[in-house]
């Protein structure tokens, strides 16, 4: 009998050690067989299990991954709702629809695209760019305009060519072994001839000529300093017919000073400018895209339409975009006499009156205002002084002094 009881325990602390040095190896039994194992060896492995069992850590959810979420979700909605808007059909060109050439530095770039967007539904219209990021003025070794500009216009034939250059141009120039600083004397004076080149290079091959200006920036000086440059592409675009699109107003704020926000084309107050505060966003390439389009729709005329299907030679001719068969630009009004009778077939100017309608009677009161005249004087009125005016008739009153009279007492 005490072999026995100490076989037993030998048995239990066998058990008892493999329980507690082999947690790991112990298969968790599926639920049908612990119900089964309710007696025995079953009972003995299920208490050490449930002794052992280390007790399940419970994650608590932070909220602020709740809101992440939903937040998420909200987004993702959006998404969804925006993309379930339909994209503008994009409208296939012309085969011989009208070129517009930009040309210019970065700033040209983001003008093109967005003249691009512009006229996406005018199928007589193509946006070519070809600008140079880097180049200016100033780095004529880098790049130079006046030459490089008449191959691209053999190459493209475009019916109007853009210009916007000048943002990288506040450098020094060398001129003569020496660096002038940027708007000194000599520096503007060899600046100007730079510019007047490009213009003339583009004049040459009697193409219109559409500049539009620098924006300001968020260095102050560089603020300054594009106004400077404005002053001289528009003096310089003018005297060669061209047409200057000043977008200064487009990209400051009430009181004239740089702003990265603005209205939209549609009002809207939206991002113009990038962190830097010299690129644009997309939103600003559209918005100096607004200001050039309007002289460009004029000097289009038809070829600009939406609905235009066949473009005929006859329709650039009408508008005026190249030169006429006299050979003049469409930049500068041809003088015309006020008296021309091929204006619209008359023989007198809108608005002219007749012999008759000029002989009118005129009021006393006109008379007087118009013609300083005053109106005769009538007999008795009191603006009448004539000498032989006759005098007013007057009534006789008997005397009275020697009638009795009489009077009446109480």
């Amino acid at each position: 009998m005490p072999a026995l009881v100490s076989l037993f325990r030998r048995l239990a602390c066998i058990l008892l050690a493999l329980a507690v040095f082999m947690p790991v190896t112990v298969i968790e039994a599926p639920p049908a067989f612990a119900q089964e194992s309710t007696t025995g060896i079953g009972k003995i492995f299920r208490r050490l299990r449930e002794r052992f069992r280390e007790p399940e850590k419970r994650v608590k959810r932070k909220k602020s991954r709740r809101k992440s979420r939903r937040t998420t979700s909200r987004r993702s909605n959006r998404k969804k709702a925006v993309a379930s808007v339909p994209a503008a059909e994009a409208i296939s060109k012309l085969e011989n629809a009208r070129t517009v050439l930009v040309v210019g530095d970065f700033l040209a770039g983001g003008l093109a695209d967005g003249l691009e967007k512009a006229f996406t539904a005018s199928p007589g219209v193509r946006i070519e760019e070809r600008a140079s990021g880097s180049s200016g003025f100033v780095r004529s070794d880098f790049y130079n305009w006046s030459v490089e500009i008449g191959p691209i216009i053999d190459e493209e034939k475009p019916a109007v060519v853009v210009v916007m250059l000048g943002s990288n141009d506040r450098q020094s120039l060398y001129i003569v072994d020496r660096n002038e600083p940027v708007l000194s004397e000599a520096w503007l004076k060899e600046y100007e001839k730079r510019v007047i080149a490009l213009a003339n290079a583009v004049r040459k091959k009697r193409i219109p000529l559409v500049w539009v200006g620098m924006p300001s920036f968020k260095n102050r000086k560089s603020t300054s300093d594009m106004l400077a440059f404005n002053d001289v592409y528009r003096s310089i675009t003018e005297r060669s017919s061209g047409r200057f699109v000043d977008i200064w107003d487009g990209f400051v704020n009430e009181e004239g000073k740089f702003s990265r926000s603005g209205p939209d084309i549609n009002g809207q107050t939206v991002r113009l400018r990038g962190s830097d505060g010299i690129n644009m966003t997309a939103a600003g390439k559209r918005k100096m895209a607004f200001y050039a389009e309007k002289p460009l729709r004029k000097l289009l005329g038809a070829a600009a339409a939406p609905d235009i299907g066949v473009l005929g030679p006859q329709s650039l001719q009408a508008v005026g975009v190249g030169p006429d068969a006299k050979g003049n630009l469409p930049g500068r009004t041809i003088p015309i006499a006020l008296t021309d009778p091929a204006l619209d077939g008359g023989l007198e100017l809108l608005g002219a009156q007749d012999e008759q309608q000029q002989r009118q009677v005129r009021l006393p009161s006109e008379k007087l205002a118009i013609e300083g005249i005053a109106s005769e004087p009538k007999p008795g009125r009191a603006d009448n002084f004539s000498e032989d005016t006759p005098k007013p008739a007057t009534k006789t009153v008997p005397e009275t002094d020697n009638l009795p009279t009489t009077a009446i007492y109480p």
